[in-house]
């Protein structure tokens, strides 16, 4: 990726959306993709055979996310609906010439939740260990259904709302210009993106909820009174430090799987970098929100990569750009897309199906080679209509 060695063009393409890709996501055993696309419609590939294994209109209007959880999928669009599958495909052992057959399986749909979709900000759930029961439980954060400037968690599966309108009253910026689509004044804009963080990285009992805004903040929010499961009006929830690094709006941000790090991109030329463990421990030092000046302006998404020293930004010319984490250095430019890159996702590199096994296993059809190469995948999708895969060099030895 240096210099002297020519960019790599895509190790394959998934050639199955006629719209805009907004949204991929791979499985966290490596063995899934998941796309949607701007019509509704959702893909899921095996990385295995690279054949589609289900495909299927989720959405009257524009997909905003799509996860794998446990044994269901939950796709959230712009047509105010948040779908939760059944899924469709069942492990490795179903990859067989049966995925290249006509008639592909259509996931059932178990029960869905009504949001707000007006500000294009996907959900973010975070699995819990509930109750012993047949389904899988979580929590889900998901714009206001009323004000886009605020936030909501939900319970899944009971579809119990526990904490309305996060954010509430707790915002001390000068009001911005405008409104926010329904014609409440605020402070900040619409969420444009969040993360919801788990107990364990607050107080016994607590929550946080990181959130960007359309006038380039960054907020960390945190439930204080642990006394109670439940709050309204944003009562309980503090705002422990906020960041305005962008002049323009937030499109996106990523988180680190160990939550120590946040990133963030904007229409812009800049990254937003925030030392998460710093924050949480002295939400007053000011070196722990950074920024870092590239010479490229509008960019649409960023992911990381999950030991968080490689992160990939999507541009709106439709380059990818790679930098290290540690020393923002560009470490190369990515180029297929003939408009813009809209969402990305990197391979897990430590993913369970990936465990090196004896080559004399005839029941695992990867070689362990394909195994250490999927690992380095990056996925994109575009406004082309294409997604693409691309297998990344070992950064680590070179940076």
């Amino acid at each position: 990726m240096s210099s002297s060695i020519p960019p790599p063009s895509p190790v394959h393409l998934i050639r199955a959306h006629k719209s805009p890709v907004n949204v991929v996501a791979i499985s966290d055993d490596n063995e899934r993709i998941y796309s949607g696309d701007s019509s509704g419609l959702v893909v899921v590939t095996s990385t295995r055979s690279l054949r589609s294994l289900a495909s299927w209109n989720a959405h009257t209007d524009g997909l905003l996310g799509i996860q794998e959880w446990a044994d269901q999928i939950l796709t959230h669009g712009r047509d105010n609906k948040l779908h939760v599958w059944g899924s469709p495909v069942q492990g490795p052992s179903s990859l067989g010439e049966s995925a290249a057959l006509p008639g592909l399986p259509s996931p059932i749909l178990r029960y869905s939740l009504d949001v707000n979709a007006l500000n294009y900000c996907r959900f973010s759930l975070l699995p819990i260990a509930g109750e012993q029961t047949n389904e899988p439980q979580a929590l889900i954060a998901v714009p206001n259904l009323v004000e886009s400037s605020l936030a909501d968690i939900w319970s899944l599966p009971s579809r119990e709302r526990l904490h309305a309108a996060i954010g509430k009253g707790g915002l001390e910026v000068p009001v911005m210009p405008g409104t926010d689509g329904r014609g409440v004044r605020n402070a900040t804009g619409i969420i444009m993106s969040m993360h919801l963080l788990p107990a364990e990285s607050t107080s016994p009992g607590g929550l946080s909820l990181l959130t960007s805004y359309e006038n380039g903040s960054v907020a960390m929010w945190q439930y204080r009174n642990t006394q109670k499961e439940r709050s309204i009006e944003g009562l309980g929830w503090e705002r422990c430090w906020s960041s305005k690094l962008h002049v323009e709006s937030v499109m996106a941000f990523a988180v680190s799987l160990d939550r120590s790090l946040a990133f963030s991109v904007s229409a812009d030329h800049l990254i937003g970098r925030y030392d998460l463990d710093t924050l949480r421990s002295n939400p007053l030092t000011v070196t722990a929100c950074s920024v870092h000046r590239t010479k490229h302006p509008g960019n649409a998404t960023i992911a990381l990569r999950d030991d968080a020293r490689i992160c990939a930004v999507g541009g709106w010319d439709g380059k990818i750009r790679l930098y290290s984490t540690k020393s923002s250095k560009p470490l190369g430019t990515l180029l297929y897309h003939k408009d813009a890159v809209q969402t990305l996702a990197f391979a897990r590199s430590n993913a369970a199906s990936d465990t090196v096994v004896d080559e004399d296993d005839e029941e695992d059809e990867m070689s362990n080679t394909e195994k250490i190469s999927r690992r380095r995948w990056l996925v994109s999708g575009g406004k082309d209509g294409r997604v693409a895969i691309w297998e990344l060099i070992d950064f680590v030895a070179r940076q």
